[in-house]
């Protein structure tokens, strides 16, 4: 069915918040809010097949780890399976001293009683209670008035607190949520959770929580700010409230709606880990966290090894984590473009030269290694890449430090074996390409260094003799130069006559201590064309030796 031509004949640009002073925009997050999880109720309702409770106890246990405080474990009154769940939770005595749960009921009666009951015995507890006071839920679902649905909610509110009061030995706090709170109008929303908090006299020391959800996400994320920062400032006895966010991600800007409705004064921020929710899902907490320590403000989660969180989340859920999710996904530490791969490896070498405790690296905005990730999969490499990328992944493999102008030889041999393959070449894959243009550690040379010994003529000279395996067979050949080089491109051009000139020469460690050994590399002239040589042994003269043949191979293969 077509989209409508004209979409203003349906639908409707929803409305602006009057706040001409709004102070928001110029706020900025300096400090972690109240963390609450819902992966265990929002979280849990939203997927195909529920968890058990095996896969919500392994939940549980992963949220208190990383270091969440406060946990909705469920909606007790939904049946057998969540009661059972929070009340051996709560008898098993797993429930840490510092963490406090919470449990879900609509502003019914006998579904606040059944919640009281499954919290039995629990040292301290929070109750959330809700009720939508929306005009579509009060006009179309519920075929209420407004005074009506308050009195919905200031009941409920009796029975929570009757509740609480027969129970004295658990340390009760109270929740209160009007429920589609983004598309009602804040007056009324003001005037409902007014009531509310007039029956359960919340205090600065007692106070309320008053979570304001965004339950469908209906506006852009600036107009939710509004709505947060009007209702901070009209809500009578606001020191006693503590601020709750709710976002859902229908607009794709549930994580931005809580950042800015943060900076409009809320001080409590629910969602889920990875955005799991109904829909299009719930704040990702792991993003809106992550955001935070990119700033430079510890968000008193733990992310440090985000792939066995990741494990524990896809394996409750039985929802994959997407590839692309921000700083959890499989690729989003990974560069395949040329460009950015010589930039981020550009960045890492600079790490290892400038005294900058700060983290600079491009394309990175966030240190992998900070979520235990490998620097290893940060650069991968395909038929998009650039010599950066392979030159990355041969160093971090191998140890190899290509000279820049042998990066743009070497590119070539890759870009073909990409090009042949149609996939993404691993390590693997790159290093025997490298193995094969350069005929480094191959039984398949023309040349191969058997033995040699070096000594000097008494003028100075270098004299290089030696055996060489030529196609199968060994060559005893001698010959001399100005140095170990030069004396072995003497040797080459007498025997073999073979025209090579010398143009570049470089070398380095690989490795250290006793098992270090050393690469040579040559650039080099052959019959007009530019070749390339690197040699690998323990002994930095023998590396030279066979970088030599290892040009000269190249030669013979030209």
């Amino acid at each position: 069915m077509p989209m409508l031509s004209q979409p203003s004949n349906k639908y409707r640009p929803f409305p602006q918040i009057d706040l001409p002073d709004r102070q928001w925009p110029s706020q900025t997050i300096t400090a972690p809010p109240r963390w609450l999880s819902t992966d265990l109720r929002d979280g849990n309702q939203s997927i195909i097949d529920p968890m058990d409770a095996v896969k919500k106890n392994r939940f549980f246990d992963l949220l208190v780890e990383v270091g969440v405080k406060e946990i909705e474990v469920g909606f007790p009154s939904a049946g057998a399976t969540e009661f059972d769940f929070i009340s051996d939770l709560v008898k098993s005595g797993r429930i840490p001293d510092d963490v406090i749960v919470q449990v879900l009921t609509q502003s019914r009666e006998d579904l606040i009683r059944t919640s009281f009951e499954s919290l039995a015995g629990a040292r301290a507890a929070i109750v959330h209670l809700y009720n939508a006071v929306s005009p579509a839920w009060r006009d179309i679902v519920f075929r209420m008035s407004k005074d009506e649905v308050r009195d919905i909610a200031m009941t409920g509110a009796k029975v929570m607190r009757d509740e609480a009061s027969e129970r004295p030995d658990t340390d009760w706090h109270f929740q209160y949520s009007p429920e589609t709170f983004s598309t009602a109008e804040i007056d009324f929303s003001i005037e409902v959770c007014e009531a509310v908090m007039q029956v359960l006299a919340p205090t600065p020391e007692n106070p309320i929580i008053l979570n304001l959800p965004a339950t469908v996400e209906a506006a852009t994320p600036n107009i939710y700010a509004d709505q947060i920062e009007y209702f901070c400032r009209n809500l009578p006895n606001r020191e006693s409230a503590v601020i709750s966010l709710h976002t859902h991600n229908d607009r794709g800007t549930g994580v931005a709606a809580a950042e800015l409705g943060m900076m409009a004064g809320a001080d409590r921020v629910e969602g889920c880990l990875f955005g799991n929710g109904e829909r299009t899902g719930n704040c990702c907490l792991v993003t809106v966290a992550l955001n935070m320590y990119t700033q430079g403000v510890d968000p008193g989660l733990d992310f440090s090894d985000i792939d066995r969180v990741i494990e524990t989340v896809e394996y409750c859920n039985d929802l994959p984590v997407h590839q692309r999710h921000p700083y959890g996904g499989e690729l989003v530490f990974t560069a395949f473009s040329g460009s950015h791969q010589d930039a981020i490896k550009k960045g890492f070498e600079a790490r290892g030269t400038q005294n900058d405790e700060g983290w600079r690296v491009p394309y990175l905005p966030i240190d992998p290694a900070d979520l235990g990730r490998d620097y290893e999969a940060v650069i991968r490499v395909n038929s998009q890449s650039g010599k950066g990328g392979f030159a990355w992944v041969l160093e971090q493999d191998q140890g190899l430090k290509l000279p820049k102008k042998m990066q743009a030889n070497f590119s070539k041999h890759v870009q073909r074996m990409a090009d042949e393959l149609g996939r993404e070449l691993n390590a693997a894959d790159i290093w025997e390409a490298f193995k094969s243009a350069y005929h480094v550690q191959t039984t398949d040379k023309y040349f191969q260094l058997v033995d040699y010994e070096e000594s000097r003529a008494s003028d100075g000279t270098r004299m290089f003799a030696g055996k060489i395996a030529v196609a199968g067979g060994e060559q005893s050949v001698s010959g001399r130069g100005n140095g170990l080089i030069s004396s072995v491109v003497s040797t080459l051009e007498a025997a073999f006559d073979l025209d090579i000139k010398v143009l570049d020469y470089t070398e380095h460690a690989l490795g250290s201590g006793r098992d270090a050994r050393a690469a040579a590399y040559l650039e080099c002239e052959s019959g007009g064309k530019v070749i390339w040589g690197c040699g690998i042994d323990e002994d930095v003269a023998t590396a030279s030796v066979r970088a030599v043949l290892s040009a000269a191979n190249s030669a013979i293969t030209k």
